[in-house]
């Protein structure tokens, strides 16, 4: 029988040029160089031989270029091992060649350049080592090729038969996923480092693989996500692989090419790695050395739970690629599950929404049948994240700043035993909402940058130009100014001739608050209308000089009017304001008391704009400006310049209409701004239109953009949010239950064989390794535990931790990672396990800190005589806030979940006992000490500020209260939440610094 005959390919002119350069290149390396440095540098060897003597000579010019050359000489002998290396691999055909030690990049060098020597003087590829095909080393003697079938064969004289010559088919390379061995997995990075030679060559087998269907049906969508006994198509000079037909299919391939793998794992296993990282995955299967998935070898030792295995589902990120597929990049399944690469992105969330909905329903369904509530931790598991979170960035950055303003001030007001309390339903999904997309970094450049702008102006003695709108990207800002002008101060850089000022955010990144503490905002009317494919769009309510009439559907219209005043409630690039809604809104009031004025009617509020808009022409005229830029510029009358803005839900009078027209109209900018909804309301400059699908345009500006929206549903969300930060009820701590492993934890003979560390950064202490990239996804979830000591499903702790969803089997795998890495006790129990209900816990000899401080707080109450002692060792555990500088966008559960306001108060109250304890023991000094253990986690607790105050007073120095009362008055001016100390913090300074002392110690 014959074989097909091996297929030569052309060598074109490009080909024979590099093979040709790459023979000269290595020549010139492998001769050319020795003969070089024996020219100018000589031997390398001592003219009388190697001696000690050369030791001790003085050391000259000549000596330090001897040693270089001696270094030059020494990379050249190891590039010549790499090139006789790779030559002995290319013509021996030994796929892979061994690698020569220390010479990773030279060898990649060596490997080029020989494989494209090679290549110009074999007549096939076979022969170089980026091939390695499966071809019989010696062809069977009856083995015969034809050239060809029509002519009379010139082998019959000889008495052979014929054959006629098959068509030759194209081939390719093929790479069959191996099973897992031991713990390890292979990726696409490794599979590309092994037969490519660069694991970051893993995108171009993902291109060629993308969207084909693989043996069991399936298709690769992520470039982390492959699976065992998948037939993956592979770029040319791939090695180690197989040589197959293009029309071969996949299964084929399997049934009949070596390689196949033994087995193929039925729960179909997800390779979890990071695409960009090199380092293999750990998955349910056990470590080297051992047998069977770590969920059968738990089932076996822990009869009757529930088995930690992935059910074989569909890959969300999979569904969301098959029906949006010209959006599949920017979708990614890592090591903290589905996100998103700009949280801002409106279409991307929707269509997120809309698959989380359907896992919803089957979420329910199954916690029904579990017995087990879908609701733990604040909020529900699977619940929907509102679409505020792309279209509002800027005001969700803003909204939680006001947040923490409110909480700030319930702090005030907390009394011992007492907690703050935490959001909860819909809330709670409000704030994990706003904490996703909140663009802290756009509010920070746009405000820094506008006041940069007009400091810089105002220094010069320039008026900042007219701007008529805004874009901020995540890469710059700039603004739409007229008239032109080309002459932009730094960092600020004029583009389109001057029509538009940019802002690079490298550049806004390096100024600071300090340098524009004493500038006006320019431009507090800036707010956003909506987005579109790069970014944001603003405009200036000031620049209208007249009314803007809004105008679409009564609930889009409603919706739109609620999102801008949000925004300008609480965005940073606005001082003070005066903000009045007319017919709408009088829940915002609890958002922004300061800047929020509600009224029923128009009639009401244009008795207060008239004197407004003449008190702004008085001050106008008193500074000498001719506009309120210039006054802001130049910080003259600054309270004159307070901007105040009417967005009213009521459509006016024909006479209301031409009164607030007469006001708007004054032929200079004044600091005001008319938004009004109606249709056709006279006297209007601009007209803002909304459609129905949400779409925003300003014809006279030239905008059109997917609109800036609040809905009332989302709208009510937020006010509730509001609303659990302002009122006055406290919640009660409650008793301290005894707990059994934390009291035998404290035991001096206990050794832990794992260790969690929740007070200050999350520290996990763990007997085995973990890859640096899974750490901070499996911390998290182990601190989850940590604090939740009653046990956690696996859903509720997948909507934890994955806030926007996650598919089950990576939500399983990274438990199952988790669980390999706390690693076993003392008795071989697993120290991360499920009970027979599928809760997942942290086992007894896992050590976390807040449970044994809980546990000392407790023996504290029980045993007077050994409270001071019991409170000392409690607070000596603290190191910091709650889960202090987590990574960006997680632990956002945090926010909704009971734990964290209780860590605050139960660490302050026993800082604050603790400090009574030693002061009525007559230890000032240990006092402070106390305060300050309890102020780790909370600063802003002005409670342990006043003990801490006292007690720096008992020790009779004046210098130390001095030190501490300058302390406070800093940290409180320099916090975004702080500002000012409330009067019972006041009172106490002047009674103990009064303030002739104070001038005195001063002066």
């Amino acid at each position: 029988m014959a074989t097909a005959p091996v297929r030569v390919q052309k060598r074109s002119a490009a080909d024979i040029l590099v093979g040709l350069l790459a023979v000269v290149a290595l020549l010139a390396l492998v001769a050319g160089v020795p003969y070089a440095l024996i020219r100018v540098f000589g031997s390398p060897l001592p003219d009388g031989g190697l001696s000690l003597d050369t030791l001790t000579e003085q050391v000259g010019l000549s000596t330090v270029l001897g040693m270089l050359s001696v270094l030059v000489w020494l990379a050249w002998l190891q590039l010549v091992v790499c090139v006789l290396v790779e030559l002995w691999s290319g013509i021996r055909k030994v796929g892979v060649p061994t690698r020569v030690p220390f010479a990773r990049g030279t060898q990649a060098v060596a490997h080029r350049l020989v494989t494209a020597a090679l290549l110009l003087f074999t007549a096939a590829a076979a022969i170089a080592p980026v091939v390695t095909s499966v071809i019989p080393a010696k062809a069977p003697p009856s083995a015969v090729s034809v050239i060809s079938a029509n002519a009379e064969s010139p082998l019959s004289e000889y008495g052979e038969q014929a054959v006629p010559l098959s068509q030759v088919k194209a081939t390719k390379k093929v790479y069959v996923v191996q099973p897992p061995h031991g713990r390890h997995h292979e990726s696409l990075w490794e599979i590309a480092e092994k037969c490519l030679g660069e694991g970051r060559r893993y995108r171009e087998i993902y291109q060629l693989n993308e969207h084909r269907e693989q043996p069991d049906g399936s298709k690769l969508h992520i470039a982390s996500l492959i699976r065992p006994g998948w037939v993956l198509d592979m770029p040319d000079d791939a090695t180690g692989v197989h040589t197959v037909s293009v029309d071969e299919e996949r299964p084929e391939i399997l049934e009949r090419h070596p390689g196949k793998p033994a087995q193929l794992d039925g729960s179909t296993q997800y390779v979890g790695a990071h695409a960009d990282s090199p380092t293999g995955t750990h998955a349910l299967t056990p470590p080297d050395g051992e047998t069977g998935s770590l969920a059968d070898r738990w089932a076996e030792t822990h009869p009757g739970t529930h088995a930690l295995t992935p059910p074989g589902t569909d890959s969300l990120a999979d569904r969301w690629a098959e029906t949006h597929p010209d959006r599949r990049a920017e979708v990614r399944v890592d090591q903290v599950g589905i996100a998103l690469r700009d949280s801002a992105d409106t279409q991307d969330l929707r269509g997120l929404r809309q698959l989380l909905e359907e896992r919803q329903g089957t979420t329910a369904s199954a916690d029904r049948r579990d017995g087990q509530g879908a609701a733990e931790g604040g909020w529900q598991v699977g619940a929907v994240i509102p679409d505020f979170v792309a279209a509002g960035s800027l005001a969700a950055a803003g909204l939680l700043a006001a947040l923490g303003r409110r909480r700030r001030e319930q702090l005030w007001a907390r009394a011992f035993g007492r907690r703050l309390p935490v959001p909860t339903g819909d809330a709670a999904l409000a704030e994990v909402a706003l904490l996703l997309g909140a663009d802290q970094a756009g509010s920070r450049l746009l405000d820094l940058g506008l006041r940069h702008l007009s400091k810089e102006l105002g220094a010069k003695g320039r008026t900042p130009p007219t701007v008529y709108g805004a874009f901020l990207a995540s890469t710059h800002i700039d603004l739409w100014i007229h008239p032109g002008d080309k002459d932009a101060p730094a960092p600020w850089t004029a583009v389109d001739g001057g029509q538009v000022w940019r802002l690079d955010a490298r550049e806004g990144r390096l100024l600071t608050e300090q340098a524009v503490s004493d500038t006006l905002a320019p431009y507090p009317g800036l707010v956003s209308i909506g987005t579109n494919e790069g970014g944001r769009v603003l405009i200036d309510l000031e620049t209208a000089h007249g009314l803007i009439n809004l105008r679409g559907p009564g609930h889009i219209v409603a919706a739109a009017l609620a999102a801008v005043a949000v925004e300008l409630a609480t965005n940073r690039w606005s001082d003070h304001m005066k903000l009045i809604l007319v017919g709408f809104g009088p829940e915002l009031a609890m958002v922004a008391p300061d800047r929020i004025t509600v009224a029923g009617s128009l009639a009401e509020v244009l008795p207060e704009l008239s004197a407004r808009t003449e008190e702004v022409q008085r001050a106008l005229a008193a500074a000498g400006a001719d506009s309120v830029l210039t006054g802001r510029s130049r910080g003259l009358h600054g309270e004159a310049w307070t901007p105040t803005y009417l967005l009213s839900a009521v459509p006016p009078t024909p006479e209301e209409a031409a009164r607030l027209a007469e006001l708007a109209r004054t032929g200079t900018r004044l600091s005001s701004g008319y938004l009004v909804a109606g249709e056709g309301v006279p006297g209007s400059v601009w007209t803002w239109e909304l459609a129905d699908d949400g779409r925003a345009g300003i014809k006279a500006l030239g905008f059109d953009v997917a609109g800036q929206l609040l809905p009332e549903s989302q709208y009510t969300q937020v006010i509730e949010l509001f609303r659990t930060a302002v009122q006055g009820g406290m919640r009660p701590l409650g008793e301290l239950e005894p707990s059994g492993p934390a009291a035998a934890q404290l035991h001096p003979s206990f050794r832990p064989s794992a260790e969690v560390q929740v007070l200050g950064t999350v520290q996990v202490l763990a007997a085995r390794p973990l890859e640096e990239e899974r750490m901070p996804l499996c911390s998290e979830l182990v601190a989850y535990l940590a604090t939740h000591p009653g046990g956690v499903h696996p859903r509720v702790l997948g909507g934890v931790l994955w806030p926007r969803g996650v598919e089950a089997v990576v939500r399983d795998a990274t438990i199952s990672r988790a669980q390999e890495w706390l690693g076993k006790d003392s008795a071989g129990r697993f120290n991360l396990y499920a009970d027979a209900e599928g809760r997942l816990h942290l086992g007894p000899e896992v050590r976390v800190d807040w449970q044994l401080f809980r546990e000392l707080v407790r023996l504290a109450r029980h045993d007077p005589g050994r409270e001071a002692a019991a409170l000392n060792d409690a607070l000596a555990l603290v190191r910091g806030p709650l889960m202090a500088g987590h990574p960006a966008g997680r632990y956002v559960w945090l926010t909704a979940d009971p734990v964290s306001p209780e860590v605050t108060a139960r660490v302050s109250d026993a800082a604050h006992r603790l400090c009574e304890l030693r002061m009525h023991a007559g230890d000032p000094d240990g006092a402070i000490a106390a305060a300050l253990a309890g102020l780790r986690v909370s600063e802003g607790d002005e409670s342990l500020w006043r003990d801490l105050l006292r007690a720096a007073h008992a020790t009779g120095e004046l210098g130390t209260l001095q030190l501490w009362v300058g302390t406070l008055r800093q940290r409180a001016a320099a916090s975004q939440y702080w500002g000012r100390l409330v009067p019972e913090t006041e009172a106490l300074i002047e009674e103990l610094l009064p303030s002739p002392v104070r001038e005195r110690a001063a002066g």
